[in-house]
């Protein structure tokens, strides 16, 4: 209940985790028929990259602020075109000062027929979230906890449905939460695209998480991972990963040409690496 998104907006993590939601989101839209987004941890939607709390860290910097200013390759910029442009729409003048958070990029990418369901439990952060869309027909706030949403809120009525599960890891056993909460959503709507996020940092249990994972049984499963710096001198967040159920089919080729250029322009030392592979499946 204490964590705060606007001291990292922005950053590495950010960057890999809506580059894919906004992939995800465009294939969804090559169907004319309508899908649903459930973000289960939604924050407050938008950030404010001059505030105290963005400036005290910095930390989108080294982050969105690189990929900006970033020459990149043709292919590669023509995948990130959905997110960079959500970016760029939000900051007209060049300068970066608002970050959309996952929501508030998803509506931004939304067709008139899409659909966002948004969860927050923090009573501040849901505050503001709910004005953030209020009055918008195709989005609908709920303060809940957003572990209950993935029993509560699925299927969606569409029968379609991209889920993004991205908890602060603030208590002990997320990743287990995790694997628990996919289970649980997966039983009910076999059918969604779920996106799962979680941190990479030393002594993280990365290699139990997927075995976990694995042993689901779940027929598609894709995970990537991005990480920027050794975990050598530090304790805190190095890398994250995405583990992507029922992916689009085009979505590992993608990462194989996006991830090798978001590791050179995120890179923070010599350590960073990146990596895309089926925990289960093809």
């Amino acid at each position: 209940m204490n964590y705060r998104h606007i001291y990292h907006a922005g950053n590495f993590a950010d960057v890999l985790k809506h580059a894919v939601l906004a992939r995800i989101i465009r294939y969804a839209q090559n169907k004319e028929k309508a899908f649903r987004v459930l973000d289960t941890h939604a924050g407050i939607g938008l950030y404010d990259l001059s505030s105290e709390e963005a400036q005290k860290t910095g930390e989108w910097r080294d982050g969105i602020g690189r990929l900006l200013e970033a020459e990149l390759p043709a292919p590669v910029a023509e995948l990130l075109e959905p997110y960079l442009s959500a970016i760029r729409e939000l900051n007209p003048t060049g300068a970066i000062k608002l970050y959309p958070g996952s929501p508030k990029l998803a509506r931004m990418l939304f067709r008139p027929q899409d659909r966002l369901s948004a969860m927050e439990l923090h009573p501040e952060d849901y505050h503001r979230l709910h004005n953030l869309f209020e009055g918008d027909f195709q989005v609908r706030a709920t303060q809940l906890d957003g572990w209950l949403a993935l029993g509560a809120h699925l299927p969606p009525k569409e029968k379609r449905g991209v889920i993004l599960v991205d908890p602060p890891f603030e208590e002990e056993g997320e990743y287990g939460r995790l694997v628990s909460g996919l289970a649980n959503a997966y039983r009910r709507f076999a059918g969604g695209t779920y996106c799962l996020w979680y941190p990479i940092k030393k002594g993280a249990p990365i290699k139990a998480f997927h075995e976990e994972l694995q042993a689901l049984d779940i027929p598609k499963m894709l995970c990537t991972e991005l990480t920027v710096r050794s975990d050598r001198e530090t304790t805190g967040l190095t890398g994250s990963g995405l583990v992507i159920v029922n992916p689009p089919f085009t979505l590992k080729d993608e990462l194989h040409t996006m991830l090798p250029v978001l590791k050179s322009v995120l890179a923070q030392d010599r350590f960073a690496s990146q990596r895309a592979f089926w925990l289960h499946g093809e």
